[in-house]
């Protein structure tokens, strides 16, 4: 294929080779020693987990359940997990019967819910040593083990045609205990403190990608090659 247009060609080649170059320099650890990707990745979970925080929510939902006393069977994958579970439980003020991967818990919904919201407030905030400290076993495992419960129990509830109930424990395992473990480790940020950043890597993004559309349009025009609309035929 011969070029028809050398002066555009040059032109497309010129910002093809642009783009390459600065997506090699957004590989290099150059943004206090990480690359471009990992940089904006962290800026978008802080952001994220600046507007992820529900735990004052849900504390106030877990008021209207004191005295809400509640009885369910609960299977976990592991009997270590079971073991794990009992100990967390009785902390939280909590009775449970085990056998084998099942235990039967009983207690107070509200009581038990705080002290589940309690360590996903402190996990949230990065303090996962003080979880790790108050049961003896790594932070992660802990907000898992008290995930998969609140799963069990929410599956018990509906299966008990307490939908209400089941939606508030649902909100506890999604909004509060996932929220936690997801951003556990990643620094809160708002948006609005961070807006000419954000603003700067959109412009950045659509100016990018518009200039590899322009490298390629060039390139093809300086081979001759173009889009041109069909003739309109009629019937």
């Amino acid at each position: 294929m011969l070029v028809v247009d050398k002066k555009t060609f040059l032109l497309g080649t010129a910002m093809a080779v642009t783009f390459f170059i600065v997506l090699f320099l957004m590989f290099l650890p150059l943004f206090r020693g990480i690359n471009a990707f990992e940089a904006s990745d962290r800026l978008f979970n802080s952001i994220a987990k600046g507007s992820s925080n529900y735990l004052a929510d849900l504390r106030e939902k877990t008021d209207g359940y004191r005295g809400s006393a509640f009885t369910v069977n609960v299977e976990l994958k592991t009997e270590d997990m079971v073991l794990m579970a009992v100990s967390m439980l009785s902390k939280a003020g909590t009775e449970s019967d085990r056998s084998g991967a099942r235990l039967t818990a009983t207690g107070d919904l509200s009581r038990l819910a705080g002290a589940i919201l309690e360590d996903s407030e402190a996990m949230f905030r990065n303090q996962g040593k003080e979880i790790s400290l108050k049961y003896g076993y790594p932070e992660k495992e802990v907000l898992f083990v008290w995930w998969s419960i609140l799963k069990e129990m929410r599956k018990a509830m509906e299966s008990k045609r307490n939908f209400k109930t089941a939606a508030f424990l649902d909100d506890v395992m999604r909004r509060g205990v996932e929220v936690a473990y997801n951003f556990y480790g990643i620094e809160p940020k708002k948006a609005s403190a961070n807006v000419g950043v954000l603003t700067g890597a959109l412009l950045f993004y659509i100016l990018y990608t518009l200039w590899w559309g322009y490298a390629i349009l060039h390139l093809f025009n300086g081979f001759g090659l173009s889009m041109k609309a069909g003739a309109k035929k009629e019937v």
